[in-house]
Parts: C-alpha cells; sequence; structure tokens
C-alpha cells in the first residue's frame, strides 16, 4: 500500500486488530522509507440501496455524509465516537436489510432521528429542528414535549 506521507510504493503492517464485533479489521502500517505509521481499515465491500433526494436525484450512499449529520448534530455533547459508529452501523444493516435498490432520503432521515434520540435528547431536537423544517415554533415545543415524556 502506498504510503500517504510520501507516496512510497512499500508499507509493512506493524499491528493487526479486529473491531470488536468484528465487522472491521485495523490495520497500523508504517513505511519503508519514511519510517512514520498511518492506520487501515478494511471492510466488506456492499451494496447500499441509491438514496433517492427529495429533487429526484439518485445518489450512492455516502457514509461520510451520515457521519458528518451526526457530528454536527452531536456537536459539544458528550457521545463518543464509538457510539456514533455503532449507531451508523446500525442503520447501514437496516439499510441492507431492506433488500431495495433504492431509499428515500426521508427515510434515512428517520433512522438517523431514530438513533439520535437514543444517543442524545438534545442531539435529537438541534437534527429534527432542520430535518423537519419547522414553520412556528409551536411546531419546535411539541417536539421538545415529546422528548421530555
Amino acid at each position: 500500500m502506498k504510503c500517504p506521507f510520501c507516496s512510497h510504493q512499500e508499507t509493512q503492517v506493524v499491528e493487526t486488530r479486529v473491531s470488536e464485533d468484528g465487522d472491521f479489521i485495523r490495520r497500523r502500517r508504517q513505511c519503508g522509507a519514511c519510517d512514520k505509521r498511518f492506520t487501515t481499515y478494511e471492510r466488506p465491500e456492499v451494496n447500499f440501496p441509491t438514496v433517492v433526494k427529495k429533487d429526484g436525484r439518485r445518489v450512492e450512499y455516502d457514509r461520510e455524509k451520515l457521519l458528518g449529520s451526526f457530528k454536527l448534530a452531536l456537536r459539544k455533547r458528550p457521545v463518543s465516537t464509538v457510539q456514533i459508529d455503532s449507531a451508523i452501523e446500525r442503520i447501514e444493516e437496516k439499510l441492507l436489510n431492506l433488500g431495495q435498490r433504492e431509499i428515500l432520503s426521508s427515510r434515512i432521515g428517520e433512522l438517523v432521528m431514530r438513533e439520535l434520540k437514543k444517543l442524545d435528547k438534545v442531539a435529537y431536537v438541534r437534527y429534527a429542528s432542520v430535518y423537519r423544517s419547522f414553520e412556528d415554533i409551536d411546531e419546535f415545543r411539541a417536539l421538545v414535549d415529546e422528548v421530555r415524556k
């Protein structure tokens, strides 16, 4: 594998670990030229459904976009990256188990809200307030009241 620092072609695996749930392999590598270390992850390649946006466009599923949504909603909240990764993995598992070739972006948004509600109520309200595009304060108040129950 090519070194991301110096582009040298020869790197050596110095440590390999399987994730707790066995979903991926983490490898620490060291460059033979510059001696810098870096981490790679191996995951099985799976075909996620195509995401159908509100305007009808079709885009490939993007894990990084989902991660960005979680990070934004959970900014400055006491939730670990492990918890975020687990939530994303649960969403991805649901997407794969649906067995559909396409999925509406709104369905993914609902799955994100469900996971955020379990992780952190404040993050859930943050995400829902943007995602649901509230028209007035009463809709927002209803959401907060729902969370308090």
